[in-house]
């Protein structure tokens, strides 16, 4: 089992109406809940926490869980907003503009969290900058670290972070907790400030570091070498929710294999590592062929 911890919310998408107006039509989205949805279509067992709204875009967002056969009990249902993220496309590319004061998943705290029982869990995205949840998501992390594969990907959205001597702080000390670290070419150069990934081996003991680089394909850094695998070849309609397909494709192959605990992950091989990524990739492609963070399901691979 993969317990996802991190935001859920509701995407506002550019469309336009029949009488050519723009518009934004409301989709689920949020970077850890995509990677959530991602896995349970790929048959991956998934659990999500988060805070979720009672609201009508709550029951959207849980309505989406579970048809996409992810399990929500571990998330706090509370009487607060669901956090909106109006979503503006160049050349195909996102860029977001949220709102998110005193919202459902903002305010999720450390009272909320959960039992875990899952063998691996996720973080990433928004959740990790502000607070109170961004407190709430590192103490479980740290909590679960020492028994749990914890696998994180920040994907940094530079215009919603206030306060980023703090985010950076957070960041560090996560990324140290982590097994698996994704990184995109962009997030690295904003970590770091350089190109070269195996500089997030100085955060701490992580085994496997994901290097995505859009068309040029995926970089797999281990302590051991580097590993190069291709892109798949696709007409790109959007790229949202790319980095979470690619993500849950590599842990849902890891799981399926048995890798994805925290003794099995030292003999994971090369052609583990291999097969994983090149199926991240396959199922990616598949979600930036059309609008929106719409990953595949595994019958579509």
């Amino acid at each position: 089992m993969i317990l996802c911890c991190g935001e859920a919310l509701i995407d506002m998408l550019p469309r336009q109406t029949v009488n050519g107006e723009n518009a934004f039509a409301p989709h689920a989205g949020g970077s850890v809940f995509n990677t959530a949805i991602a896995l349970g279509r790929l048959g991956a067992p998934v659990q999500f926490f988060s805070g979720l709204s009672s609201d009508l875009f709550g029951d959207i967002l849980r309505s989406e869980l579970s048809a996409s056969g992810v399990d929500s009990s571990p998330a706090a249902i509370v009487d607060r907003p669901t956090t909106l993220a109006f979503v503006t496309l160049t050349n195909g590319h996102a860029s977001y503009a949220f709102y998110d004061e005193n919202t459902a998943g903002r305010m999720l705290g450390t009272n909320d969290l959960p039992d875990v029982t899952a063998d691996a869990l996720f973080f990433g995205g928004i959740s990790l900058v502000v607070e109170p949840c961004g407190a709430a998501y590192e103490a479980l992390m740290l909590r679960e670290a020492r028994n749990r594969v914890i696998i994180i990907d920040p994907n940094i959205r530079p215009s919603f972070i206030t306060s980023e001597a703090s985010y950076r702080a957070r960041l560090t000390r996560m990324l140290g907790a982590a097994d698996i670290i994704k990184t995109s070419d962009e997030d690295l150069a904003w970590i770091t400030g350089g190109t070269d990934a195996t500089a997030l081996f100085a955060h701490g003991s992580s085994k496997i570091i994901l290097l995505t680089r859009g068309s040029d394909g995926v970089v797999i850094v281990t302590p051991d070498g580097h590993y190069e695998v291709p892109a798949e070849k696709t007409a790109v309609v959007d790229t949202v929710g790319a980095g979470d397909t690619f993500t849950a494709g590599f842990a849902a192959t890891l799981q399926a294999r048995g890798l994805l605990t925290k003794t099995a992950l030292g003999s994971v091989t090369e052609e583990d590592l291999r097969a994983a990524a090149a199926f991240g990739a396959k199922a990616a492609a598949i979600t930036v062929s059309r609008a929106g963070a719409n990953p595949p399901w595994a019958a579509e691979l």
